[in-house]
């Protein structure tokens, strides 16, 4: 049923669970709504051991090896924390302290993360950001950030990428089409951005546009007043910019439905996001029955939805050995002798 010829399209969603392991009922829940892919988060978290476990566990409800993710930035958003895993400066904090080395410093940051996600099984990674820094950018962004100018935020996302790929570790492309001239935080209100789109297209889409190859990428919920009073996510008007203006052809995850930028039903919302050009629907921090709601109004993937969600799984690389120790030592050579954490 999962592999072959006949195969059946994947269901439209990327989920999580509740804990550190599989209830039965959430088995038993992913067995029928066959999610493209998984997320975890710090409550999925313990050991090395554990993850790795409920890695197996999320593959073995499937059946098939899919796709799992997950939030490893560096800085604030990570979900992998001492003792077990490395802390990391934040990416703005990183890049200047970095200076002309910072696209070598990103790469090897990322190539020292991917080792770490793959081998726990996990295969992808909500990284990089191709979000401009500005002096407005609202402070849950701003260092998160790689730059404050498109050709720099572009080179250090490629870099990003490019350490993730090299460690068989798929990169998610974020927050396209950009979200740095956001003023409010996404998971709690709606941001409104009202430059031009002369303005758009000439800074925030420009880093997306040199990463469109990349395999996957999440969309920025906000509105950009210049193209559509919806919200980027649910916005056919936006979702046309980023494949034709923009030219990604990649598979789009929604960023997480279930934020407070986006108000309403979680079915309507997830059936919007889909009517929109969305390819999958990323539920977070929701209930069983939520799950269940998103599952069933997603449904199953489109056929080029599809088609893109094979695109990427065939993306994933095995990574060459490395030696991490030597990649650290490299890194902080780089940082001069400041730790990256």
């Amino acid at each position: 049923m999962h592999s072959g010829q006949c195969q059946v399209n994947f269901g439209a969603t990327i989920l999580d669970a509740e804990g550190l392991r599989l209830t039965a009922a959430e088995k038993a829940f992913f067995r029928q709504a066959d999610p493209f892919g998984f997320i975890l988060f710090a409550r999925n978290i313990d050991s090395p051991e554990q993850v790795r476990a409920l890695c197996a566990e999320m593959r073995e409800a499937v059946g098939r090896e899919a796709i799992i993710t997950i939030d490893q930035e560096g800085g604030r958003v990570q979900r992998l924390r001492a003792p077990h895993w490395r802390e990391w400066l934040p990416a703005l904090d990183h890049v200047t302290a970095a200076g002309d080395q910072a696209a070598s410093a990103m790469y090897l940051r990322f190539r020292i993360i991917a080792a770490e996600l793959h081998a726990l099984g996990i295969d992808s990674n909500c990284a990089p950001l191709a979000d401009i820094a500005g002096p407005q950018t609202h402070p849950f962004l701003h260092n998160r950030c790689y730059g404050t100018d498109a050709p720099r935020v572009a080179a250090m996302a490629r870099a990003c990428a490019d350490g993730l790929l090299d460690g068989g570790v798929l990169p998610v492309l974020k927050h396209i089409p950009g979200h740095g001239r956001a003023t409010a935080d996404s998971h709690l209100d709606l941001p409104r951005v009202t430059a031009s789109v002369n303005d758009l297209r000439a800074s925030d889409f420009a880093p997306f546009a040199a990463l469109h190859d990349l395999p996957m990428a999440m969309t920025a919920h906000l509105v950009y007043e210049a193209l559509d009073d919806l919200p980027a996510t649910l916005s056919p008007r936006v979702m046309q910019v980023i494949r034709d203006e923009i030219g990604y052809d990649g598979l789009i995850m929604t960023d997480d439905i279930s934020m407070k930028a986006l108000k309403g039903d979680l079915g309507q919302i997830s059936r919007d996001a889909l009517a929109a050009g969305c390819d999958v629907v990323l539920l977070c921090n929701g209930t069983l029955d939520a799950r269940r709601a998103v599952a069933e109004a997603s449904g199953l993937m489109s056929d080029r939805a599809q088609s893109r969600a094979e695109r990427a799984l065939v993306a994933r690389r095995t990574p060459e050995t490395v030696d991490i120790a030597a990649l650290d030592a490299q890194l902080e050579a780089l940082l001069d002798g400041r730790p990256h954490g």
